[in-house]
């Protein structure tokens, strides 16, 4: 079995995380916002892994998390923070109930009892708080003395921590220090207008030129068809399908016609004054699959704007096609929502006295080897 990690040694005199399902980093961005240290993380896409190592220069396994919980490299830390990958609990995939993806909160647990972890953050789509996969996780914890109460589980909406989307997220937090609770709404409100700030209507570029990419390079205009402009330019701010087919029912898709609830999202346009009333998601360049149609200009969002209401900075470096990119973008956690919930943990862990774990041995890390570039 080969792993393959990038980065570097992680520093010693904060509280350290393990980053699992890291993708792009979202949550270890907002948890070295909030002064925590990422030890070790684990992704398994190689160009996510990248992107990951681009930013933080920690160590990050480019493996599946199955191949690392075998090889029993993982160091000690003081909290364990990720997302087993959700599509098994959407409701966008169905009731898959034999999808593999629910088995991963197990491989998460694992690693939570291993590093020996004094709490851990578990973070997915709404459903999986009502799911058996979400009970069983939560029983396993309890059964590891970790506190899992109702007042530290729940569904949080990313707009009331900073960041401009209506983004709802599952927040599961343990503690083996004692109860403890979700960050409340910290009062940070940012608007669609606030994140679109400084970037120009008209996109910079025609194609992704070279990785890492960032700020400005990912804005990349599409090139769509006659008949997509003369129907997003029928779409008001705030509006959707429904506005189309009133006002054109001959540019309408049958399908849309025929289907006469739901789908408000579908070829919706953005409004400026408020956050994003969408969730971005990993298609976010296609107004057909959502409210992705800038507030403004006819034309969908580009990779720049979409990162920006994630919570993403400028200078966050991509890499990837821009098809990838937007995959680590849409699927990413949004860091103002991340740093919240981080500051909320450290407080917590301040309360109980709770000194930082050591930085993992040199001698830990040895056997892994270097993806090749």
């Amino acid at each position: 079995m080969k792993l393959s990690v990038y980065g570097k040694e992680a520093m010693a005199s904060k509280y350290k995380v393990i980053d699992l399902f890291a993708g792009a980093g979202g949550l270890s961005l907002g948890f070295r916002q909030a002064g925590f240290e990422a030890v070790f993380a684990v992704e398994k896409e190689p160009d996510f892994a990248k992107t990951y190592a681009e930013n933080f220069g920690s160590h990050i396994v480019a493996s599946s998390i199955e191949d690392v919980v075998a090889s029993g490299i993982c160091p000690k830390a003081d909290i364990v923070v990720g997302g087993p990958p959700c599509q098994g609990f959407s409701n966008l995939t169905g009731n898959k109930r034999s999808d593999p993806r629910r088995k991963l909160w197990q491989y998460f647990m694992d690693v939570v009892e291993s590093s020996d972890c004094k709490v851990f953050v578990c973070e997915n789509v709404p459903n999986m708080l009502t799911s058996a996969e979400g009970t069983a996780l939560i029983r396993r914890a309890r059964k590891l003395g970790f506190h899992v109460t109702d007042d530290s589980m729940g569904v949080l909406l990313a707009s009331e921590y900073g960041t401009p989307q209506n983004r709802r997220r599952c927040i599961i937090i343990g503690s083996k220090l004692g109860p403890t609770k979700l960050p409340k709404p910290n009062g940070e409100k940012r608007t669609v207008r606030d994140a679109f700030q400084s970037i120009p209507l008209k996109p910079i570029h025609k194609d992704l030129h070279a990785t890492p990419a960032s700020g400005s390079d990912l804005h990349i205009a599409r090139n769509p068809t006659e008949l997509s402009l003369k129907r997003y330019k029928l779409i008001p701010p705030g509006g959707n399908r429904f506005d189309l087919q009133r006002l054109a029912p001959e540019l309408t898709p049958g399908c849309w016609i025929r289907k006469t609830s739901g789908g408000t999202d579908l070829f919706g346009r953005l409004e400026y004054d408020g956050p994003a009333r969408c969730t971005i998601r990993t298609e976010f360049y296609k107004p057909e699959k959502g409210r992705y149609l800038h507030p403004k200009a006819d034309r969908p969002i580009t990779h720049w704007e979409a990162s920006r209401l994630q919570g993403f900075p400028d200078d966050f470096r991509w890499h990837g096609t821009k098809i990838r990119i937007a995959i680590q973008i849409g699927n990413a956690v949004p860091p103002p929502l991340a740093k919240a919930i981080a500051e909320n943990v450290k407080k917590h862990l301040r309360e109980f006295k709770h000194r930082p774990t050591s930085r993992p041995a040199k001698a830990d890390l040895r056997q892994l080897s270097l993806l090749p570039s």
